[in-house]
């Protein structure tokens, strides 16, 4: 019986790359790397048919690699919608810049919070004297 503790596979990363045997034809990798970069998957399979027929056959190898090495896309990354498989492709092309842009929408986000909170908690005071106002027309004591 296997034990959990000394599992050595890696836990499913969204930044990892995955061959997508869901929407693949042969193995999913083409599909894969069409999720991966953000590309069209017409348009990967179409550039790896050139490839094939300019290297006559020659990156077929690879291909096969590729599809041996690579793990299949686990069926909890499946569910996303497009923006979020826009983000995270981001994420893959450029950690840092989508750190900066998550900090900048947290700091906007904060800042209007802030404008919020002492729109409501600083003293109104020409509502108060509005109110004043309606309270001595209908003839109160104010």
């Amino acid at each position: 019986m296997a034990d959990d503790r000394y599992r050595t596979e890696q836990p499913a990363s969204r930044t990892r790359f995955y061959r997508d045997k869901r929407n693949g034809k042969l193995f999913g990798v083409c599909a894969g790397i069409a999720d991966y970069t953000g590309f069209d998957v017409s348009l990967v399979r179409v550039c790896f048919l050139a490839t094939v027929f300019m290297s006559g056959g020659g990156v077929l190898p690879f291909y096969f690699i590729a599809a041996m090495v690579t793990p299949i896309k686990p069926r909890a990354f499946e569910l996303a919608d497009r923006e979020e498989k826009q983000f995270w492709q981001g994420v893959r092309a450029s950690p840092s810049r989508s750190a900066r842009d998550i900090r900048s929408r947290f700091k906007d986000i904060d800042r209007r919070l802030a404008d919020i909170e002492s729109y409501v908690t600083t003293e109104n005071r020409s509502l108060a004297r509005e109110i004043d106002a309606l309270a001595l027309d209908k003839g109160g004591n104010a």
